[in-house]
């Protein structure tokens, strides 16, 4: 007979496998982990560019527990129907391909459930092809955009701030250390000539820089083969004026998605707040639902019109313009302690509008 705590498990596994599946025709017992919170996607994403030797110390949970959802989601992908396919992990360093170890113990029975996908048998022959290429291939080499002055770990190099360099097992590498110096730079901005110079180009590496102030780091450009470049460059010369109607064609479909997508937040956060006023209501739909701008109405609970994220949207709202929670951050409050201290009067506000 199960228990409570087993029967919470087999819904935690069979939530976010089935959430996987659905998002991406596949499902492996990495996905499974991040979509439980027990491994950050953060963590899976070092390991693949060297920066952890080993996955094992990013999970969380017991053995047993881990076990028991392996045990779980073996026989949901079973009962699925899915078929069962293994991926090579490899990562790319200056030797070539390294391949990828999960645990330190290297046991193949561990290995072999970790490197197997289960792919959704309604996939199709040559998509399920594309997508094991896809999954087999090493993520591009990252260099850095260097904050501060370093030393190549190798050759003893001076790296000035605001030069690049390579990150590899922690160790920092100057370009020609880092085998990437005959590769030209090419800046973030036109997405065809990036699309193209990476297609072409047989050795690539995408280049990033800290925003301090984000508190992450930002694609500034990638570095490609200088005859992929050039290849790449006669190519959208060429069909620049095709290319400049096409992106036209699409700002307009944009724009009348933006505009449906205003419209129906209006509706709906007039059902949830009638007592807001109508003026109000149109403000907070236009500021949340602005393209790219990071804000919970873009997110995909917003543009799904979800609920929780509306009311999230209005509560924002509130928060700026009928709270001295502005007054409290210019007066050096922390952030935290702000949204604290102001929190009774948006709810007050929030309160007031559903009636």
């Amino acid at each position: 007979m199960e228990t409570p705590i087993q029967t919470k498990l087999e819904e935690r596994v069979s939530r976010a496998a089935e959430a996987a599946l659905v998002r991406q025709h596949y499902v492996s017992f990495i996905d499974l982990l991040c979509g439980m919170g027990l491994l950050a996607s953060s963590a899976v994403d070092s390991w693949r560019k060297g920066r952890i030797d080993f996955l094992e110390s990013e999970i969380q949970g017991s053995p047993n527990k881990i076990s028991s959802s392996i045990a779980i989601f073996l026989r949901w992908a079973q009962e699925k129907g899915l078929k069962p396919s293994e991926t090579g992990y490899v990562r790319l360093a200056r030797s070539g391909t390294v391949p990828l170890q999960f645990f330190s113990s290297g046991d193949p029975h561990i290995e072999r459930i970790f490197r197997t996908h289960y792919v959704s048998p309604a996939l199709s022959e040559h998509k399920q092809q594309k997508l094991q290429e896809k999954l087999e291939k090493a993520p591009q080499p990252v260099v850095f955009l260097n904050l501060r002055d370093a030393q190549c770990s190798e050759c003893g190099a001076e790296i000035a701030q605001g030069s690049m360099l390579l990150m590899e097992a922690d160790q920092s590498l100057c370009l020609p250390c880092a085998r990437l110096d005959s590769l030209e730079f090419l800046p973030a901005g036109d997405t065809a000539l990036t699309r193209r110079a990476t297609k072409y180009s047989e050795r690539a590496a995408v280049v990033v820089r800290f925003n301090r102030a984000r508190k992450r780091y930002e694609r500034q450009g990638i570095l490609v083969e200088e005859t992929a470049l050039e290849k790449a460059e006669q190519e959208c010369v060429q069909d620049a004026d095709e290319r400049a109607a096409a992106r036209a064609r699409a700002a307009v479909q944009r724009g009348e998605q933006d505009r449906k997508l205003v419209t129906q937040m209006i509706k709906l956060i007039a059902e949830l707040f009638p007592g807001c006023p109508a003026t109000e209501i149109a403000a907070i739909a236009e500021h949340t639902a602005v393209r790219g701008s990071g804000r919970v109405g873009r997110s995909e609970a917003g543009r799904n019109l979800d609920e929780k994220a509306l009311t999230l949207a209005v509560g924002a709202a509130v928060r700026h313009n009928h709270t001295p929670y502005e007054e409290l951050l210019a007066s050096g409050v922390d952030r935290a302690d702000a949204r604290q201290q102001i929190a009774g009067k948006v709810d007050e506000v929030l309160a007031k509008w559903r009636k």
